[in-house]
């Protein structure tokens, strides 16, 4: 156990956790360092000592007020548990949405869920500085579009973005390239620059999942099997789990137009799923966007159990499936799989990108 940095190709220095170092030198290195939460840089942040999800998760004290700096996957999941739990929430979001890579409808409808906790929202906001340290009280100096205030709280979260552990790994020494931002640069193998060494993971530039950093160890190990898996075209699932859930697959209607995919749109409100009535659940709505061959190239559902109808989506377009087949299929009843025929019944016309 220990922090390990190169020396020299294939060969680290590790400075063990019990004291002294070890030096470890392989035929094959493999690197899955992974990232950590950012402390955003403003005046007064790193002294008020914020809490990351790491500390979040083993809080024995309910917050009396919690700042959250982000509206993204981790600010969104703990700013509803939190208020439920009893606390007073504000999230902080630089953007002028909320999860800024979700189509718009998305993320005006995880604004309104968050409004409706009883959660205060800024957007199109920045933090100016910080005074106090959080757990004990802190003032936050915040602009909210062209005006300025100031927000008294007991703590402080900071879920604004990811900094990838290579900035102690002396990668140079081990003749491993970063990019620009400091993640590991690898090919469609995560294969890295340097011969026989591997990176995967979020130290990798993959999309920061756990599901993604298991499923790029399996391409690498199947490939030293004898493999041939890549990266390429491989289908990103992620989740959000707040009550209800946001899950997604595919293109996004944004990445659609900028790409000029022609698409035509399929929409329907939870109200129209049988299953959610039964569940007292009816906020939210499916969408999907419908290939000119009718294959399905995104989904994306805000409702109860919204990950459960991902992994049907996700098999369908896996397989190349035409929409057409979800909509015949005959789903139990009452399940929430039975909106896929609502959805898929009557979709609009292709629309060309322009």
């Amino acid at each position: 156990m220990g922090e390990a940095r190169f020396i020299e190709p294939k060969t680290v220095e590790v400075k063990l956790n019990a004291g002294g170092t070890r030096r470890l030198r392989g035929d094959r290195v493999f690197l899955d360092v992974g990232t950590r939460a950012t402390i955003p840089n403003v005046p007064g942040l790193p002294a008020a000592a914020p809490m990351t999800h790491v500390e979040a998760l083993n809080l024995d004290r309910l917050p009396d007020h919690l700042v959250i700096m982000g509206g993204g996957y981790v600010g969104l999941e703990f700013a509803q548990a939190m208020r439920r739990f009893g606390s007073r929430v504000t999230v902080i979001q630089h953007g002028k949405q909320l999860l800024e890579q979700e189509d718009p409808d998305m993320a005006d409808a995880l604004l309104e869920l968050m409004k409706d906790e009883g959660i205060e929202v800024f957007l199109d906001a920045e933090v100016l500085n910080v005074t106090g340290r959080s757990g004990t009280g802190v003032e936050l100096q915040v602009r909210v579009g062209a005006s300025e205030r100031a927000l008294h709280a007991s703590d402080i979260l900071a879920a604004a973005g990811r900094t990838p552990n290579t900035d102690r790994l002396d990668p140079a020494n081990g003749n491993v390239r970063l990019d620009s931002h400091g993640y590991i640069r690898v090919n469609d193998r995560l294969q890295t620059s340097a011969p026989d060494v591997w990176a995967m993971g979020e130290c990798a530039g993959s999309p920061k999942f756990t599901h993604i950093g298991e499923d790029d160890c399996n391409i690498v190990l199947a490939n030293l099997a004898g493999g041939n898996r890549t990266t390429r075209g491989r289908l990103i699932p992620y989740c959000l789990f707040t009550d209800p859930e946001l899950a997604h697959v595919g293109l996004h209607e944004a990445e659609a137009k900028a790409k000029g995919v022609p698409y035509r749109l399929a929409k329907l409100p939870m109200s129209r799923v049988q299953r959610a009535h039964t569940l007292s659940q009816m906020r939210g709505f499916i969408k999907a966007l419908i290939g000119a061959d009718d294959r399905i190239l995104g989904f994306t559902a805000f409702g109860a159990e919204a990950s459960e109808l991902l992994g049907i989506a996700q098999t369908a377009m896996i397989g190349g499936m035409p929409y057409t087949a979800l909509r015949d299929a005959a789903f139990t009843h009452p399940t929430m799989a039975e909106g896929f025929k609502g959805l898929f019944a009557s979709p609009p016309a292709a629309r060309l990108v322009q």
